[in-house]
């Protein structure tokens, strides 16, 4: 009896089920393409690996001893399981199952992964999917550490381009966004070199955009700001924007996001003369590594909204 578990096969745990479903051998055998003496004989085999009856014969067919209920539970769970496990992989290999994470610079989060997401749960609604939003630097380093399948984002030191396949990127807009009611709000247009006073919102020191921003104010003749507050959390930065005179440059796709100019949470985009543009972000994948199907199908996605627009 202690190895009857380890002798028991998949076919004696479809015969059960079927008997259980059916009530009577004839049709479950039918159901599992067999003749009724081959189900008979298989049905034997199994009450003797048990040691107990399974059913109980009567002229109506054929009814579960509690013996045979215990079995029959366990048999519907595994055949369930195993229904389950052959979906997925069904799903896995036309890329509508399995795991995905992606990692993206904010405004490529906004404007091109998060659609491509939505229309990939629109049909494979089963698809585990992961998006983390951080700066190139971290994206890049979690990437080659097998944390990410792709990301969008830039290559930085020390890192090689080389080892990477590089896809479509787009450059990224910055606007200068304050609250509606901003002393500087509604103004004509103004050059960055006149808001050095300003309290400002920025990313660390050395990442893109706040170079940008750092760089605007020495092309302009203007002083860099020392009234800085320094996050990368869009939360912390939304709140500061609402309950201050601070200026935050965020990417065009998530002031558009945000409602500048009189969207809902009441911010404004400064007018101003310089364009602030951030050196392209492409979309990054190990060369090393294979995309499953599912990280393959939301990368084609993820491109097709790039394609949709012309590079800014």
């Amino acid at each position: 009896m202690k190895d009857a578990t380890s002798r028991l096969k998949l076919s004696h745990y479809r015969l059960i089920a079927a008997i259980a479903e059916h009530g009577q051998l004839s049709p479950a055998a039918a159901a599992l393409s067999m003749t009724q003496p081959a189900a008979s004989r298989m049905l034997r085999e199994v009450e003797l690996l048990v040691g107990a009856p399974l059913f109980q014969r009567h002229a109506k067919g054929m009814n579960l001893t509690e013996i045979g209920r215990l079995v029959a539970r366990h048999a519907e769970s595994l055949l369930t399981e195993i229904r389950e496990t052959m979906v997925e992989v069904e799903e896995f290999k036309l890329g509508k199952g399995g795991r995905v994470r992606v990692g993206a610079v904010t405004g490529a989060a906004v404007g091109y992964v998060m659609p491509a997401i939505q229309k990939l749960k629109a049909t494979s609604p089963n698809a585990d999917v992961h998006i983390d939003v951080a700066p190139s630097d971290a994206l890049i380093r979690d990437l080659a550490s097998g944390h990410f399948d792709f990301v969008l984002g830039r290559v930085p030191p020390p890192f090689d381009a080389r080892d990477f396949i590089i896809s479509r990127g787009r450059n990224e807009i910055v606007d200068l966004v304050v609250r509606g009611n901003h002393p500087l709000a509604g103004t004509d247009t103004i050059s960055i070199a006149d808001l050095s006073d300003y309290e400002w919102i920025l990313q660390s020191a050395g990442t893109p955009l706040r170079v940008v921003v750092e760089e605007a104010f020495l092309a302009a003749g203007g002083a860099v700001p020392r009234n800085i507050i320094n996050t990368t959390s869009l939360l912390a930065m939304m709140a500061l924007l609402v309950t201050s005179d601070a200026i935050a440059p965020l990417s065009r796709e998530v002031s558009d996001l945000l409602g500048g100019n009189g969207g809902g949470l009441g911010l404004a985009v400064l007018p101003i003369r310089e364009a602030l543009v951030v050196a392209p972000y492409h979309l990054l994948s190990l060369k090393t590594r294979p995309l499953s199907p599912l990280a393959s199908r939301l990368k084609e996605l993820i491109l097709k909204e790039l394609d949709r627009f012309e590079p800014a």
